[in-house]
């Protein structure tokens, strides 16, 4: 059995929150699901709340601290990517762009991804389709066909789904699951493909 890894992204912004709670049954879904295609898998989850001030500084310097850029090697590194955002204005969070925004623009070509999102009512539903599918098309990565939303009366008691947004989950795992079974393991992150001091300095002694 070929083993993959798995990245998971929440931008939730509450301790606990519906996003990370979307992402959990996403990811449960979805490693429940890679076995039965002959594939084991490991899995990192990158909660983007504790690295609001690191992505801040990123933005304002142009560099990635170390706990920052070991979030983005998690990302970038991965067999396949699990993306959830609650939505804020009918649109994701500025928290899970800003990530977006400091990786580099090739980064996610190609690689499956799974999308999910949460909001305080179901009319932000179709933000899903016209904002972050939309995100991730210009990042050229290959987003499976069933993004799933979930809004406060899809957990029916406490972190109970219902059968409905369960329903949407398995199918959309199994989605990513395939697409993740049949691509090769992704290659490790080059540590040196960046460095943050250039050779010339360096031969300079700087």
């Amino acid at each position: 059995m070929s083993t993959r890894t798995l990245a998971v992204v929440s931008a939730g912004l509450s301790t606990p929150s519906s996003t990370r709670l979307l992402a959990d049954r996403l990811t449960t879904a979805t490693v429940e699901a890679l076995p039965e295609r002959g594939v084991a898998v490991t899995v990192e989850v990158v909660e983007l709340r504790q690295h609001a001030r690191d992505l801040a500084d990123n933005l304002t310097t142009g560099f990635a601290n170390q706990a920052l850029r070991g979030a983005v090697d998690t990302v970038v590194g991965a067999d396949g990517l699990i993306a959830v955002t609650p939505i804020f204005s009918a649109s994701y969070s500025g928290l899970f762009k800003t990530f977006v925004d400091v990786l580099e623009k090739d980064a996610l070509t190609g690689k499956p991804v799974l999308l999910g999102a949460t909001a305080g009512t179901a009319r932000h539903s179709l933000a899903l389709e016209h904002a972050m599918r939309p995100l991730f098309a210009h990042l050229r990565a290959m987003v499976v066909p069933t993004a799933v939303f979930a809004a406060p009366e899809d957990w029916a008691g406490g972190d109970t789904a219902t059968p409905g947004l369960t329903g949407r989950v398995r199918r959309a795992a199994g989605e990513l699951a395939d697409l993740v079974a049949g691509r090769p393991p992704a290659a490790p992150a080059d540590p040196f493909a960046d460095p943050a001091t250039s050779f010339e300095d360096l031969l300079r002694g700087s």
